[in-house]
């Protein structure tokens, strides 16, 4: 039922395209309500009635040209022995008010609902739009510099390593590295944040970047349609196709819902025989009619759909990306959020803090560590490297530089042993070092020279600028917040208390970190795992929702994750929570108002109340409130 009324229906008067809608494409539906209303005031204005012949011959006409495309779908439908859909429902009503002579109130009927479905479609047409329209923008031209000259060619046509130029003001047309000097980006179609972004040469740029003050050269890393922005667009596209736990309930609900209504309308018309003294055919048929047309359920299956998808586009809009919508309904029920400290809660790039030396200045024991860490691509070592500036290493005769897995390193520095690691390494060695560094919190690499104690310099990470905020409004929210991480234990709490973590727990494995999310779901949570995607896989699967930071830095984020936070805030989470909520809350106000509605006036229709007018007016009114609340999700300031 869903399928049909939001993709494979024929069922408005004209197909809303992608570069919008014409008033003009309706013509035959707005020609179809003008002499309904011409009739309508002929035989109600001036007191008179036309001609028997003449006036069926209108209504007729004025029936077909509003409503030829639900009958082509009844038609189509009952072909496939599908009887009990809102087409057949709505052919079967109309043609009965002209069985009985109502000729105005079954054009009305038809007119009215294919106005309705018209507003619905539009506005779950507008909706996938502004999804589509809020990610792809990418560039149809790119600049390509080949052979010294510049040539403007189609995104497609540029080959991996090839130069393009992008100009100040230009969107970035393609992934790729900075090989010109230093430039500013806005990012906001990637991120959801418009403040700008400065890059170093080296550094990564994505397509859908603006370039904002200088010509920049990027070397092409991706091709167009691998693209972090066209993973991100098909993402997104793919959301609307997966349905939450509402949408499925109401698709099984309108295809029980739907011959029930049936039988009951054929009760309606003929049960009354049996008891009615003066029963009269025509009277409860036309109730029958009546009760057919105020049960077609639009109003849920295509409000419904449009309120997911317009939960969608706001989270998009945020810089968060929802695989479907179903996990808008996950959201809503989390009641723990387990936390990676890494990349997630800090900003992963270790800043060295202090320099203690002993026997050496702070100078040489920094360059001397930075040349053999030049030899590693541990984070730690590389954070060494660049405090220290590659600049000052040239001259250095560096040699046999070892790895000791677990340990540090050890090598041959300007012919002098040099070891740089944890103590661990130092107890390895059997070189004695001053015993209050066991009890410094944050991460230390003990340096050694000729075997004996050099000094020591003490690395840390940053916590991200928003993450206490994120902390003290999932608090707030009354959602325990959890963090695990790799890194040793005392690091770990030292986080935790800054943060206001409820529990935390270091020097754990992947399988680790399983085992503590396994525990907290046997406890009956509902958990949201946010962590790098990656290393984090195994618990990512384990949790109800996987959540991603740094979408642009691993395409194994985008693929794995269920939600996907673009801009690394973990204030985000509580975004995504928020928005959850809201998407829920609308869909459930329509869903509400919808049945109440609909039993109010099935109720009055039954007992001859409510007529045909009544009837149309009640269910495409119910529809459009349905519809524009469905909209405030998009327009809401969350």
């Amino acid at each position: 039922m869903e399928n049909d009324t939001m993709h494979a229906k024929p069922s408005v008067p004209a197909k809303v395209t992608d570069e919008g809608e014409s008033w003009f494409a309706h013509w035959p539906l707005l020609l179809a309500i003008a002499m309904l209303f011409a009739m309508l005031t002929l035989e109600y204005g001036y007191d008179y009635i036309p001609a028997f012949p003449y006036s069926l011959a209108v209504y007729a006409i004025a029936y077909l040209l509003s409503g030829y495309n639900v009958l082509y779908m009844a038609w189509q439908k009952a072909l496939r022995v599908d009887f009990f859909n809102e087409f057949f429902l709505m052919s079967v009503a109309t043609i009965g008010a002209f069985a009985i002579g109502s000729y105005s109130e079954g054009v009305a009927v038809i007119a009215f609902y294919s106005i309705g479905e018209w507003f619905q479609d539009s506005a779950v047409n507008r909706a996938k739009r502004s999804i589509k329209a809020l990610l792809d923008v990418r560039p149809e031209e790119v600049t390509v510099i080949r052979s010294s000259n510049t040539v403007t060619v189609h995104p497609t046509e540029v080959g991996i390593d090839e130069v393009i130029q992008v100009k100040p003001g230009e969107k970035v047309a393609l992934d790729g590295e900075l090989v010109s000097g230093k430039a500013s980006f806005n990012t906001a179609a990637l991120t959801g944040e418009s403040k700008p972004d400065t890059k170093e040469k080296g550094e990564k740029i994505y397509a859908g970047m603006i370039n904002l003050n200088t010509v920049a050269e990027v070397r092409v890393t991706s091709l167009f349609q691998d693209s972090k922005l066209s993973k991100i667009l098909e993402m997104v596209q793919d959301a609307t196709s997966r349905k939450s736990q509402t949408q499925l309930f109401i698709s099984r609900f309108a295809k029980v819902y739907t011959p029930i209504v049936f039988a009951l309308a054929l009760a309606v018309c003929l049960v009354p025989s049996l008891f009615v003294e003066e029963y009269i055919f025509r009277v409860w048929f036309y109730r029958a009619l009546v009760f057919l047309v105020i049960s077609c359920p639009c109003a849920l299956v295509v409000s419904i759909p449009l309120g997911y998808f317009g939960g969608i586009g706001l989270a998009s809009r945020k810089g968060i990306l929802f695989k479907g919508s179903n996990f808008l309904d996950v959201m809503t029920a989390v009641n723990v959020v387990v936390m990676d400290k890494t990349g997630t809660l800090t900003e992963g790039i270790f800043k060295v803090q202090e320099v203690v030396a002993d026997g050496l200045s702070d100078e040489e024991l920094l360059t001397t560590t930075a040349a053999l860490e030049s030899h590693s691509t541990h984070p730690i070592g590389l954070a060494i490297v660049e405090h220290t500036g590659k600049e000052k290493l040239n001259g250095f005769a560096i040699s046999n530089v070892e790895e000791i897995s677990g340990h540090g390193l050890k090598g041959t520095i300007n012919g002098k042993q040099v070891l740089a690691g944890n103590t661990k390494l130092m107890k390895k060695f059997n070189i004695e070092y001053p015993q209050a560094i066991d009890a410094i919190v944050y991460t230390i690499v003990v340096v050694a020279v000729e075997n004996k104690y050099s000094g020591h310099i003490m690395i840390a990470d940053k916590i991200k600028e928003d993450a206490p905020q994120a902390i003290r409004e999932l608090n707030s929210l009354g959602i325990q917040t959890v963090m695990l991480s790799g890194d040793k234990q005392a690091v770990v709490e030292q986080v935790a208390r800054e943060l206001g973590i409820d529990n935390a727990y270091g020097d754990l494995l992947p399988e680790g970190k399983v085992e503590k999310v396994q525990a907290l779901k046997d406890q009956g949570k509902r958990i949201a795992f946010v962590g790098d995607g990656v290393n984090d896989a195994p618990v990512v699967a384990l949790a109800d929702a996987g959540i991603a930071m740094g979408g642009l830095g691993s395409d194994a984020t985008i693929e794995t994750a269920d939600i996907v936070i673009q801009n690394d805030q973990p204030s985000k989470i509580v975004t995504a929570i928020r928005v959850g909520k809201l998407t829920k809350r609308i869909v459930w106000q329509n869903i509400i108002l919808a049945m109440t509605v609909k039993i109010i006036v099935l109720a009055l229709g039954a007992g001859g109340i409510a007529n045909l007018w009544e009837a149309v007016i009640a269910d495409v009114g119910v529809a459009l409130l349905a519809i524009l609340n469905a909209v405030r999700i998009q327009k809401s300031n969350i």
